[in-house]
């Protein structure tokens, strides 16, 4: 086990089994030094070696009548900015593979993704009390009628929901990173912080769009990484479904990873 003695990491898992992929990804902060703490609404049993469990009802109570409504990655949204201020940890979302160890002092860690210069929070590192925290905590507290970066189409395909969803679900089904990517990228704008968000080589060095890559044994995933690549979005919720429930093949990232760090894909393949 190596010495855990870097700034710690946690991530939110909501269900009972991790994916080969989640495993790969947690693992390899774990193997770079960091502490990681897996927040979990119900018993995880296949977690990696050095993964420390804890109940997500640390941080806050998940409500899992809405996340049926939504998905189990929309209430890690609010999760993580309250895991940051309670713990002061770095977020990961369980797709994110440590490339190399997060610097220890940087207080912002954010960045750029996929090709319009937009921001993603897969990976945050936050100051507990600032106030771009203050403002998004705000918003997901005391949610308004509309989120304020919407236009007039936007208001016009909420109005359009229905009627029996809450008001956060209707906001969900309208636009469904209005609580994630869209949320962070506008407060950071408001609080003046957007200027310190890493390229997106550093976070989310493959782009969305080409996330078929990390499964192609002759891709060339490297070759996106420059000497500022900390982490790798391996992008799961839109991987193929393909490749959730096969072993990747020999020579691509994704099984050269899990040799690295020590993961067996075959024992965690999606039913």
């Amino acid at each position: 086990m190596p010495e855990l003695n870097r700034r710690p990491v946690a991530s939110l898992w909501i269900g009972s089994r991790l994916h080969y992929l989640n495993q790969l990804c947690l693992k390899s902060h774990v193997v770079a030094g960091h502490p990681t703490i897996l927040y979990c609404t119900d018993e995880v049993h296949n977690a990696p070696d050095g993964v420390e469990i804890r109940p997500a009802s640390e941080i806050f109570d998940i409500d899992m009548s809405l996340v049926a409504k939504t998905s189990a990655s929309f209430l890690s949204n609010v999760f993580r900015y309250k895991m940051i201020r309670k713990t002061g940890a770095i977020w990961i979302d369980c797709d994110a593979f440590c490339h190399r160890p997060f610097p220890e002092e940087d207080a912002y860690i954010f960045g750029e993704h996929s090709y319009r210069g937009a921001l993603n929070c897969g990976v945050i590192g936050l100051p507990q009390q600032c106030d771009v925290m203050d403002q998004l905590l705000d918003y997901y507290d005391n949610l308004p009628d509309y989120p304020p970066w919407w236009g007039k189409r936007q208001r016009k395909k909420m109005d359009e929901q229905n009627n029996n969803l809450s008001h956060a679900a209707r906001i969900y089904a309208t636009e469904r990173t209005a609580f994630g990517p869209q949320a962070f990228t506008h407060f950071a704008k408001v609080t003046g912080i957007f200027d310190q968000a890493r390229p997106r080589e550093a976070l989310y060095p493959v782009p969305f769009q080409l996330n078929d890559v990390f499964y192609d044994p002759f891709g060339r995933v490297e070759g996106h990484f420059t000497d500022e690549t900390l982490s790798v979005h391996l992008y799961t919720n839109g991987t193929r479904r393909w490749w959730r429930k096969h072993v990747p093949e020999q020579g691509s990232y994704a099984a050269r990873m899990c040799e690295k760090v020590g993961i067996d894909p075959a024992l965690a393949l999606e039913d």
